[in-house]
């Protein structure tokens, strides 16, 4: 593994990648693969989807279209949650369209007590060292230092401008300002249409924001980060080695092809 990832420490350009921390491993995702690490020894791999090149240059599209891609090892059969899990996340998903009925401030309430609560499950366990373990090991790719890593004599950041806890931090304002603007009456359809433009509204303020050099744009990235302190922890050197066991996965076989 060492001189594995040492030789990619050589490398001039490397593929990006993206994670997700889960009770009981890792998951590592490029642009075409991804990999979860058990804590256990495993190792399980897949492709990720191939949309339409036209939609990923589609304004509002291409952010949803990237929103997906990003949940896909996740929901998809065979993938990183197990089928009850899958259930689970479904049900959170479509739940808060039928806030849509309730008055404005009882809508508010539940729909951040469910946030809150599928937050607290979904960071449950490991969960939350393994975030810091997914992070390191991203930024340790990033760095070229990934052997050091391995061995212990690096420890690259914990926190990630690209970590979805930031997108969370923006989505949520988001969808209250335009909840309160939104001049038609509450369906289920107003519900949905308010959901799917909020993450859209959102993802294009990301894209713009990782795109951006300037001091002011990243301060949209600062409650993200804040939160990260509550949503990651300092990982053990034998969290950090699972994480990097499915960068290494997922980038053998990016620049294998």
């Amino acid at each position: 593994m060492e001189s594995v990832l040492n030789g990619f420490d050589g490398l001039q350009a490397l593929p990006r990648l993206g994670g997700m921390a889960r009770p009981d491993g890792v998951a590592i995702v490029s642009e075409r693969f991804w990999a979860f690490a058990g804590v256990d020894g495993t190792l399980r791999e897949g492709a990720m989807p191939d949309p339409r090149e036209r939609l990923r240059k589609v304004p509002l599209v291409r952010g949803l279209v990237r929103l997906g891609l990003s949940l896909s090892p996740l929901f998809r059969r065979g993938g990183v949650a197990k089928p009850r899990e899958r259930l689970l996340l479904a049900v959170a998903v479509a739940t808060p369209l039928l806030f849509a009925f309730l008055p404005h401030r009882l809508s508010l309430i539940s729909g951040l007590a469910l946030t809150l609560g599928l937050i607290v499950w979904l960071l449950r366990g490991r969960t939350l060292a393994l975030h810091g373990a997914e992070h390191r090991a991203i930024a340790a790719a990033e760095e070229r230092r990934l052997a050091e890593t391995w061995r212990g004599e690096a420890r690259p950041t914990r926190f990630a401008a690209r970590c979805g806890t930031n997108f969370a931090a923006l989505v949520f304002p988001v969808a209250v300002v335009l909840q309160r603007v939104w001049p038609f009456a509450p369906t289920v359809y107003a519900s949905a249409a308010v959901v799917i433009l909020s993450l859209a509204l959102t993802m294009e303020l990301w894209l713009a924001v990782e795109g951006s050099t300037r001091r002011f744009a990243r301060a949209f990235l600062l409650p993200g980060l804040g939160l990260q302190r509550l949503t990651t922890r300092e990982p053990r050197l034998e969290e950090t080695r699972v994480a990097l066991r499915a960068v290494q996965s997922v980038l053998s076989r990016e620049l294998s092809t």
